[in-house]
């Protein structure tokens, strides 16, 4: 037998494969089909399965809801509609992007002023530094939204849902570590690797040409993913080699 049933939470193809892995692997299922733009899942299966147990699948793989169709939430009026529910996503921009990467490179600049210490080193920390610090705050504005984003395309977050729930918090470690200037070698290797794993993410996502919402600057911000989010992420590995060559050389 088919059913169909609406689905709310999705942002991107990552979504979609969670979704469908979820409730494919309920008994009785035999194929699962859904649709990112209509927000729908059609299931095939050998028996009617039960509405409880197919929610809970679906809000177990993450910040998704399943209901039939036409069904509220208890004591909620009529849904929005999809034009309702598009108006109040933030427009698609990069402008956030570079307003908070020009306002860390000001503040670097300040400091060199300031303090009359212009090499290319401490500038590169304390730049690295405002990085993880401001981009990690944005992620944990919304920690599960930022979550089902960065699964859509990350390499190792496909992977493994926790690493996607830990990354945010590794992007902070790493901004403390580059503020105090606390074991170098170390803090420039791991950033060297988790912005290489991610810029080839990306490559992949921008390469298979999806239309996929960027997540480094978590929800609140809705970020198109570009090749401005490669170069971000290429950039910051460049700076991680570049300050293990100084500090090797």
């Amino acid at each position: 037998m088919k059913s169909t049933y609406t689905i709310t939470g999705m942002h991107c193809a990552g979504c979609v494969r969670t979704v469908e892995e979820a409730i494919r692997s309920l008994d009785g299922v035999q194929a699962v089909n859904v649709a990112l733009e209509d927000e729908t899942a059609t299931v095939e299966s050998d028996h009617e399965l039960d509405l409880s147990e197919l929610k809970r699948a679906v809000q177990k793989a993450g910040d998704y809801q399943l209901k039939e169709p036409g069904e509220t939430s208890p004591g909620a009026g009529p849904g929005p509609s999809a034009a309702e529910s598009e108006a109040s996503e933030p427009p698609e921009s990069l402008y956030p992007l570079f307003l908070i990467v020009g306002y860390i490179l000001g503040t670097v600049l300040l400091i060199a002023f300031t303090t009359g210490e212009w090499s290319l080193a401490p500038m590169m920390r304390h730049f690295m530094a405002g990085f993880f610090l401001v981009f990690s705050f944005f992620k944990l504005l919304d920690l599960s939204g930022f979550v089902t984003a960065y699964r859509g395309y990350d390499l190792l977050a496909m992977r493994s849902v926790s690493w996607a729930y830990v990354y945010p918090f590794v992007e902070l470690t790493l901004g403390i570590a580059y503020l105090i200037d606390f074991i170098p070698v170390l803090t420039n290797l791991v950033t060297l690797f988790i912005m290489t794993i991610g810029a080839i993410g990306v490559l992949k996502a921008l390469l298979d040409k999806r239309r996929i919402r960027c997540a480094c600057l978590g929800t609140a911000l809705n970020l198109p993913m570009t090749k401005v989010t490669l170069v971000e992420d290429v950039t910051m590995a460049a700076m991680a080699a570049g300050m293990l060559i100084m500090i090797w050389s």
